[in-house]
């Protein structure tokens, strides 16, 4: 795999990210250090994790994760040296109580404490991509579809944002910044205020992609090739429901999937990625797949792997052999018929996992 510039910044990376939410929750300590060793055997330089990992976000496991990772670099002295870390500072808590000991807002001071326990718990000395996990303002996201001014609080200005991140770059903690769950107005606001006040750009946009959720289709794509700023999509497999492995019994009852995160985990199943909507679409597109000879799980990575938005997709596991078989989808292409029927699908089901 060739390397790929993320925006305008001097971060190249492989085009498969691996994701490390499931570290600390699905996946204990020596098997997340088994996945780190062989994501980068196989020739994998970045990887993605966030100050509120694992996931499904809870005060016992906040920042397991990335202390998980901080521990495999102590380790394996050196292999720091052939990544690109990437981690997210968590926007304004909003009822978890135990990110920045609740404070409701974000502001400057907030995100240098964060940067300085993403740091001490990595164990490195600079985050390479820096990313706010989502706004400090009111957005809609993980399955909310609609903005609502009046939600809409007063908190941090993006110019202090950026002038944060500045200070933070100076001192040699951060290499480069980038978003999270955005918007087509924010990413727009990020760099019209880098570009007239000489602040760092951002550099990318983490934002879920896959084919029961293309909203980023919807006028961020035009947004992010226009101003140079690379997509790096979560939930390729849009949590597990694009492997298949919901498709005969569903996402809940005794029958279902023990091990899928959607079936273990209640909040999960409540959100975006549980709704009927979504398991009914995403059993289209994996009937389409099986008819054209490929598995769900080639079909949905492909369609990411080969998408003229995506600069690295982001890929989360729980074994080896799950690594394996998203690695092993690279290089998977499809036809144009294919594409037109994946479209015709979205055209009748649009996004239901919005």
């Amino acid at each position: 795999m060739k390397t790929v510039q993320l925006g305008q910044s001097d971060l190249h990376v492989t085009p498969i990210c691996l994701g490390t939410m499931t570290f600390g929750e699905q996946v204990d300590e020596a098997t997340s250090h088994t996945i780190l060793s062989h994501s980068l055997a196989r020739g994998v330089n970045f990887l993605d994790t966030a100050e509120m990992y694992s996931v499904p976000t809870r005060a016992e496991t906040y920042g397991a994760t990335e202390t998980i990772i901080g521990n495999w670099f102590a380790k394996n002295p050196g292999v720091r040296q052939k990544l690109i870390v990437a981690t997210k500072l968590a926007g304004p808590p909003r009822g978890m109580d135990w990110i920045r000991q609740g404070r409701s807002g974000l502001s400057s001071a907030d995100i240098v404490e964060s940067c300085e326990g993403s740091l001490r718990r990595l164990k490195i000395d600079v985050i390479d991509l820096y990313q706010i996990h989502w706004p400090a303002r009111h957005v809609p996201a993980f399955g909310v579809p609609y903005f609502d001014p009046a939600k809409d609080l007063p908190t941090i200005s993006v110019h202090e944002q950026l002038e944060t991140f500045a200070k933070l770059i100076k001192a040699g903690k951060v290499r480069a910044i980038g978003l999270s769950n955005e918007t087509p107005y924010g990413v727009h606001e990020f760099i019209r205020l880098a570009e007239q006040h000489g602040l760092p750009r951002v550099a990318t946009v983490q934002n879920p992609y896959c084919l029961v959720n293309r909203t980023v289709d919807n006028g961020l794509d035009e947004t992010m090739h226009r101003l140079g700023v690379s997509l790096i999509p979560y939930s390729p497999l849009g949590f597990g429901l694009l492997t298949g492995k919901y498709d005969e019994h569903g996402t809940e009852g005794p029958n279902a999937p023990k091990e899928g995160r959607i079936a273990l985990y209640e909040t999960i199943r409540k959100q975006r990625w549980g709704r009927p909507e979504a398991l009914a679409a995403a059993r289209r597109y994996n009937a389409l797949a099986r008819a054209h000879g490929l598995t769900p799980t080639q079909m949905a990575l492909a369609f990411c792997y080969t998408n003229w938005r995506v600069a690295s997709t982001i890929i989360g596991v729980t074994s080896v052999a799950q690594l394996d078989e998203c690695l092993d989808a690279w290089g998977t292409r499809l036809s144009p018929e294919l594409l037109a029927a994946i479209d015709k699908i979205r055209w009748d089901m649009r996004d239901p996992a919005l």
